[in-house]
């Protein structure tokens, strides 16, 4: 199967919608791998005498009372991490990572004080995923197993450099590809993982041109990648080695990976970066090829399984200011002016629930997660109609997947499988002038698409330090003999997930959330149904 196909299954199956309380099929599915009771039973409240639910290839019964052990070692079996050393009968040699050459010694300079000052990670160390225990699954942005919403610890492994290691790093090639759309912090990446390589004493590194397509165009060769060479590509925007959607048949990609004599390959992407990652580290374990496979999540919509935050997203929450501020000012300096903001977000609001939340001059967000109509007493143009018969004007911010139900269809699709949405900006744009006009008063709108200026800038400082620790574990992880994984950030510690766990589906934005409930409280707006 071709990486872009896989592509088209990633998106099919997270077509499902939103729901709220505790049995919300997509996200229990997403998160905790099993389908709760039907949507139906759901709105007849949460408290159900029998509940049965599917964990993985668990068939899961609340009424034993061992669920909850069957639970846990289910979880511990889906997060364990590949490792090389389940093809190959490996022994694993001292790291060469050590920051001892850098460092003053104390004391008399004994073994442990030395090993506490290099800072090696313990292979058994993990970090707790998950840590508000919630009371009721009414509680907000409750997300909970069993209808009682009991608590269960959710473990992963725990990112960082160990001890020992499954690679010469004199005889490693490494290669770093970068993958899909633009994004702030490509460049941040590269760079660590580079120095982080040289660092172990790696020496042959190189950079696959154009994403997934470097591997298999004519003419496109790989570029030699040193210290000197990426010293300060973090200081533009964009990817020094090129992105490009889409990609060749997995065998193909693999093909020349052995060719390469390729034995880390570092892919920086998305979902569907990361599901052709996946392929690719099964088909090196298929042809028993003693390559790590590592992901570095990449999305500007912050829209990856169980991370706390995608680098590139406080950036555009950061650039999204400028173009709000830009409605703001416009809205308010025109008689009965409306400014209207268009995001990123195909199927997650979190970047235009975030910048409204730290804009403070949004009056309506629109998001994916949240349905809404347009006409009608309840609707956006009600509202709007009323915000300037009380303030004078408005501006609102919607997400690009906003309202795409509204919208027809396309079935067309990108390289890389996603489904080219409709324009709801333009739409949205086009609704207020004419509703406006039909009621007979003057409206001066305003619409600003500030797509590519937000993901094509630097890595904000913020972003800049995500990069940097996120690019840095890639090679900890590979070094250590890890493959099929991703470096990622959950509840605020650095952790390796597998990579099928984090690809299930895109996050979404819980309506039932905190953070949705302050957005609102912010702009105010009512529900719109």
């Amino acid at each position: 199967m071709s990486l872009s196909g896989m592509a088209v299954m990633l998106k099919a199956s997270t077509s499902s919608a939103v729901q709220q309380q505790w049995c919300h099929r997509t996200r229990d599915q997403c998160q905790y791998g099993f389908t709760s009771v039907s949507e139906r039973k759901c709105r007849k409240r949460y408290l159900l005498l029998h509940v049965r639910a599917i964990s993985g290839k668990l068939d899961l019964d609340f009424s034993d009372p061992t669920w909850k052990q069957k639970y846990q070692e289910d979880w511990d079996r889906r997060f364990s991490l590949p490792h090389i050393t389940d093809i190959y009968d490996l022994e694993p040699r001292t790291t060469t990572f050590s920051l001892k050459k850098n460092r003053t010694p104390l004391g008399d300079g004994d073994v442990s004080s030395t090993d506490m000052r290099n800072g090696y990670v313990n292979k058994d160390d993990r970090a707790l995923l998950k840590v508000i225990k919630y009371a009721s699954p009414n509680s907000a942005g409750a997300e909970c197993i069993d209808p009682d919403c009991s608590w269960v610890e959710h473990w992963v492994h725990r990112a960082g450099p160990r001890k020992e290691i499954y690679y010469e790093p004199e005889e490693v090639k490494a290669a770093i590809v970068t993958c899909g759309g633009l994004c702030p912090g490509l460049n941040d990446v590269i760079r660590q993982i580079v120095f982080t390589l040289e660092t172990y004493g790696v020496k042959n590194i190189v950079g696959i041109p154009f994403g997934y397509r470097g591997f298999f165009e004519k003419g496109l060769k790989e570029m030699p990648l040193s210290r000197d060479v990426v010293e300060n590509i973090n200081l533009s925007g964009g990817s020094f080695l090129g992105v490009s959607r889409g990609g060749a048949q997995t065998s193909e990609i693999v093909d020349s990976i052995q060719a390469r004599r390729i034995d880390m390959l570092f892919v920086i992407g998305g979902n569907g970066s990361h599901a052709g990652a996946n392929a690719i580290h099964e088909e090196c374990r298929k042809r028993k090829l003693k390559v790590s496979v590592v992901a570095v999540p990449k999305t500007i919509d912050n829209d990856i399984l169980f991370m706390d935050k995608t680098f590139g997203f406080d950036t555009a929450v950061e650039e999204a200011q400028r173009a709000i501020n830009s409605a703001y000012i416009e809205a308010r300096s025109a008689y009965h002016g409306i400014g209207l903001v268009k995001l990123m977000g195909r199927s997650s609001g979190f970047i235009a629930m975030h910048a409204s939340l730290s804009s403070g001059q949004i009056d309506i967000c629109l998001i994916p997660e949240v349905s809404f109509t347009l006409d009608g007493e309840h609707g956006v143009l009600q509202h709007l109609e009323h915000l300037l018969n009380t303030k004078g004007f408005c501006v609102i911010c919607v997400a690009e997947g906003a309202g795409q139900d509204l919208l027809q269809k396309s079935n067309a699709t990108d390289a890389s499988g996603n489904v080219i949405l409709s324009d709801f900006g333009v739409h949205m744009q086009q609704k207020v002038k004419k509703h406006f006009k039909d009621i007979g008063v003057p409206a001066d709108l305003k619409y600003i698409d500030p797509t590519y200026m937000v993901r094509a800038c630097r890595a904000n400082a913020s972003d800049a330090i995500l990069c940097t620790v996120l690019g840095q574990n890639a090679v900890h992880g590979a070094f250590a003999g890890f493959s099929g994984i991703t470096s990622g950030v959950c509840n605020t510690h650095y952790v390796y997930l597998p990579i099928p766990e984090v690809i299930t589906a895109p996050k979404h934005v819980n309506p039932n959330s905190r953070m949705w409930h302050r957005c609102l409280t912010s702009t105010g707006q009512p529900d719109f149904h």
